[in-house]
């Protein structure tokens, strides 16, 4: 008898399964406002597109280095020097397959099997599905409001009392609630790690896109951690696959070891482009500046419709909204939003396996028509 490994049982992502079930209902031409996946409603920016092309025409389009093109490298290691103010070695930078592989490396090379390693609560579910499918141990740490829905590094020490902890990963910000962490609070956290000897990864794929705090990269405290970013968010390039890591001396070798082997390289195509896209500051502003007029337009319409009480919106694209006062189970009214006021959102299960039936997730990085339009269907449905 076939059979598949406890490794491949993992939970599913809820968001996509609500992107799919969306896709098949726009096939059949029932018309549905699209708030359930973190993807950027514009395109990628014209002088990405212009590079792409250009790269086609000039010759074929082949393998690279595992770690990357050295233009790209470089490119990425003066943004850190314009944008953060710290000096990064393009020999510490790796391009990786999107920030996915970003973290499948980063998981493999950093840890054993049994390893634990801490995430907070809420969080972005596939960080726990991946450690889950390569036997690492999941400690999900509850962040609280008192703390800014935020990992403390008192929770840290306490759960490495409990049991050694290995590795612990933060995103700010964060996924799904847009909390930023405040830089008193990411340096202690990482001051904890290095304390402990544990692993900081710092998961920064939504930097450039911050309303009210700056987000600060991680290296601006040690050059131990290890940074995983992308092109994916800010820069809007979504299917391009493309992201990178920043890495200290000790992990490069093991990253580009099993990057040869996983995934050989990173698309050459989007390597190219990616250059170009750090050239496209103005036209992503543009764009960053809708998803604020979006923020503003759902900080003052959800109140009205029962989804008011929702965590510090800091920056990504995010809502995370407390709907306990409307339902018991997200799961089920995630799916009733999508069939019955036709508007896709995402259960907070998917981030929160204790308290996520009481919250759902709504991307506002589509347009301001999508917010209207949006806001007038769940009106209407939840009045």
């Amino acid at each position: 008898m076939l059979t598949i490994s406890k490794r491949g049982a993992v939970q599913p992502f809820h968001a996509m399964d609500v992107m799919a079930r969306s896709n098949a209902m726009a096939a059949k031409g029932i018309d549905i406002v699209h708030m359930e996946v973190g993807q950027p409603g514009a395109p990628a920016p014209k002088v990405v597109l212009e590079a792409a092309q250009r790269a086609l025409v000039d010759g074929r389009i082949g393998y690279t280095d595992a770690l990357g093109i050295m233009p790209l490298r470089e490119r990425i290691a003066e943004h850190y020097s314009q944008h953060y103010g710290v000096s990064v070695s393009p020999d510490a930078v790796a391009i990786t397959t999107g920030s996915s592989a970003g973290f499948n490396l980063a998981f493999l090379a950093l840890f054993e099997a049994g390893d634990r390693v801490i995430l907070p609560s809420p969080g972005y579910p596939a960080y726990r599905n991946i450690l889950s499918a390569l036997d690492l141990e999941v400690v999900e740490v509850e962040t609280r409001c008192e703390d800014r829905w935020c990992l403390t590094a008192e929770a840290i020490r306490q759960a490495h009392a409990t049991a050694p902890v290995k590795g612990v990963l933060i995103a700010s910000p964060a996924n799904p609630s847009g909390t930023i962490m405040q830089e008193q609070a990411l340096q202690s956290v990482i001051e904890v790690c290095e304390e402990l000897g544990i692993w900081f990864i710092s998961d920064e794929i939504y930097h450039g896109l911050e309303y009210t705090l700056k987000a600060e990269t991680a290296l601006r405290y040690s050059p131990n951690v290890v940074i995983i970013n992308s092109f994916s968010k800010y820069y809007c390039m979504t299917g391009w696959r493309i992201g990178w890591m920043i890495l200290p001396a000790s992990a490069r070798r093991s990253i580009e070891c099993l990057g040869q082997s996983l995934y050989i390289s990173a698309p050459m195509i989007s390597q190219v482009a990616a250059i170009a896209a750090f050239d496209a500051q103005e036209e992503l502003e543009e764009i960053k500046a809708g998803y604020g007029r979006n923020r503003a337009l759902l900080s003052q319409a959800l109140p009205s419709i029962g989804l008011g009480d929702f965590m510090p919106m800091d920056g990504a694209f995010y809502v995370y909204s407390d709907v306990s006062k409307l339902t018991n189970d997200s799961m089920d009214f995630a799916k009733r939003s999508l069939t019955e006021a036709r508007v896709a959102i995402t259960p907070g299960a998917d981030f929160d396996t204790t308290r996520g039936h009481h919250y759902v997730r709504i991307s506002f990085a589509g347009t301001q028509n999508d917010m209207i339009e949006a806001v007038d269907r769940l009106t209407g449905w939840l009045k």
